[in-house]
């Protein structure tokens, strides 16, 4: 691309499409322990050899009974048989009752599974062979209690779908069709790089000391984390001086030996600014400059094979632009097909800023009233106001809202997962 001078800034929705489309999955597939693989993305289906559950089951500890045998209430049964779940019983006789535990096969000729708290045993179980009475208290449904053999999964079912991103309930589901391995995406080799002379780190320098001008390096934290939630392998290069020369050789080790790079800082327009410079001597520069509040001054582009995503410097623009951006297309690279953030649509519980040209995306969270309320301060550098927060307000732009207004909500929570 040639040189950018100040364009137009990008739709949020046109960035991400095009970033998504840069977003090749290109990673091998490896196998891994299904106890291991719990956030990583499928890269091949999973189909079921068998059916779940196997056979018609007991879903109460109980009594499996003959609906004709039990039309009314009060009806004194003798108990046949004994059948705890992992055994099969034999077909039961009319006019008996099997006394059933969770899970265990249904008996032949059982059409109904009456729970224990619906029926009285009257005799002690008292042998192998003598299992007493019991009345049935109910006068059960066909299939009451019954669990269909099937009902869960088909023998020869997708139960799993390639570019799924594994929860622990999916592990859960593989591990019951006999899955002890996966073939999964493997995971992105990710250097992280700050850039600002300001930059100092936590334990390095204590409060008291700090120089003038000097602010701790939060983006280096927050991010780090943000990866490695994302499923990422992160290379941590440190901190980068606000100086052209520095730059450039930090790109270049780190395009040298990773699939992503993700840089926070230096991407603005600012004399010391190297980063967008830097990369267009280095490789390409494809997107620059966002028409969103917070993010602005977020960029793409290629080094050589590797990725690079730009942050801004402002904590805030910087968590947002990679929940927003960073993280789709991290998710996309490895394959998945579901990567649009979960939205909801919640009551305004106060007015909104006078909104303007760029979409804006305010902190806020559901108040007891079940109403969203807004931080006081929503400027780009009050990193409290996304811990204090449980998601992001979505204003499009010039279109502000009054307090009672269904605005566009979405939560953190299914976006740091």
């Amino acid at each position: 691309m040639s040189e950018l001078k100040r364009p137009a800034p990008i739709p949020l929705d046109d960035a991400i499409m095009r970033l998504l489309a840069y977003a090749q999955p290109c990673l091998k597939a490896e196998a891994v322990s299904t106890f291991e693989a719990d956030g990583r993305v499928l890269a091949q289906a999973v189909v079921s050899p068998l059916t779940v559950p196997p056979h018609d089951s007991s879903a109460m500890d109980g009594y499996a009974v003959r609906v004709a045998d039990c039309a009314a209430p009060g009806v004194l049964l003798p108990v046949s048989q004994r059948i705890p779940a992992g055994q099969v019983g034999v077909p039961l006789a009319p006019g008996t009752a099997a006394r059933i535990f969770t899970g265990a096969p249904v008996p032949e000729g059982a059409d109904a599974v009456v729970m224990q708290e619906e029926a009285q045993a009257l005799d002690p179980e008292s042998g192998a062979d003598v299992f007493g009475r019991v009345r049935i208290n109910v006068a059960p449904a066909s299939g009451c209690c019954i669990r269909r053999a099937g009902e869960d999964v088909r023998s020869g079912s997708v139960v799993l779908a390639a570019g799924q991103r594994l929860t622990p309930a999916a592990l859960g589901l593989a591990a019951s069709v006999g899955c002890a391995q996966l073939q999964v995406a493997r995971r992105p080799r990710v250097a992280l790089l700050s850039t600002g002379d300001e930059l100092a780190m936590p334990g390095e320098i204590a409060p008291e000391a700090m120089p003038p001008g000097a602010i701790y390096n939060s983006n280096r934290f927050f991010l780090r984390a943000l990866l490695r939630r994302q499923g990422c392998e992160v290379r941590d290069l440190g901190v980068t001086p606000d100086r052209y020369e520095a730059t450039l050789a930090a790109l270049r080790e780190a395009a040298a030996h990773s699939d992503v790079i993700v840089t926070t800082g230096g991407v603005s327009v600012g004399e010391e600014d190297h980063i967008k410079a830097a990369v267009q001597a280095l490789g390409t520069l494809e997107l620059w400059s966002l028409a969103i509040k917070p993010g602005k001054p977020f960029a793409y582009g290629r080094i050589g094979a590797a990725h690079l995503c730009a942050l801004p410097g402002n904590p805030v623009a910087s968590f947002v632009t990679f929940l927003l951006l960073v993280r789709p297309f991290l998710l996309r690279l490895q394959g998945a097909t579901q990567t649009a953030p979960c939205t909801m649509m919640v009551r305004a519980g106060s007015d909104g800023p006078r909104a303007g040209a760029r979409r804006e995306f305010l902190r806020a969270r559901i108040g007891a009233t079940g109403a969203l309320e807004l931080f006081l301060n929503q400027s780009s550098g009050v990193l409290s106001s996304v811990v204090w927060g449980e998601g992001l307000i979505d204003v499009p732009p010039n279109q502000p809202f009054k307090a009672g207004d269904m605005v566009r909500f979405i939560p953190f929570a299914p976006l740091l997962a």
